[in-house]
């Protein structure tokens, strides 16, 4: 089915040039399409069915209730065929382990990837020279998404990137090659501000 849509959205898009264009012209739009930094295909369509989807959308939900019912909002999810990765620094101990307690309850998760801290105050004032603020961590994120986008021969739609407060960045997802795979972490690596990579890539055709 995932195959099909890619295929479909790529005729379509053919198609509204070939209207308004003739065949030299098209042929030229399909060469740009063919030699760009990003083709259309890395581009289109998760490689993954829609209730595979709705099962990564309904994990998230349930999370996102727990936070809410316990009233914080330090930590963040990304999810690829229900293998969690959940990122926060937490303050307060209770609250921590109440956080990881009612997420281990949660249905439908297959893996658990559990990088939430537990720091004091304390702690935190004493390294907060080395660590990002909230919005520079949302930077650095946008910057390694980024280069996974510009990057030609990596379906980015098929990974997700998670940063924290020490400049770790997490890949989860699906590469469609060793080869893809390789380049995914070294692009991702070689982003300016980033500290270590975890990588949860898996690497399937």
């Amino acid at each position: 089915m995932r195959n099909y849509l890619s295929t479909a959205l790529f005729a379509t898009i053919i198609s509204l040039f070939a209207s308004s264009v003739g065949p030299s012209a098209l042929a030229g739009v399909l060469d740009d399409i063919l030699v760009a930094p990003k083709t259309l295909i890395d581009r289109a369509v998760e490689a993954r069915s829609s209730s595979d989807i709705y099962k990564d959308n309904e994990i998230v939900v349930k999370v996102n209730a727990v936070m809410a019912d316990l009233g914080t909002i330090k930590a963040s999810t990304e999810i690829y065929e229900q293998r969690l990765l959940i990122t926060g620094l937490f303050n307060d101990s209770e609250l921590y382990e109440e956080f990881l307690a009612r997420v281990k309850t949660v249905d439908g998760i297959k893996e658990l990837y559990w990088h939430v801290q537990y720091m004091s105050k304390k702690e935190q004032k004493m390294r907060e020279e080395e660590m990002l603020d909230w919005v520079d961590t949302m930077k650095l994120d946008v910057s390694v998404g980024i280069s996974l986008i510009e990057t030609a021969g990596i379906a980015d739609v098929n990974l997700r990137v998670a940063v924290d407060a020490f400049s770790n960045v997490y890949l989860i997802g699906r590469a469609r090659s060793e080869r893809e795979f390789e380049k995914a972490v070294r692009v991702s690596a070689e982003t300016e501000g980033v500290g270590v990579i975890v990588n949860y890539i898996e690497v399937r055709p």
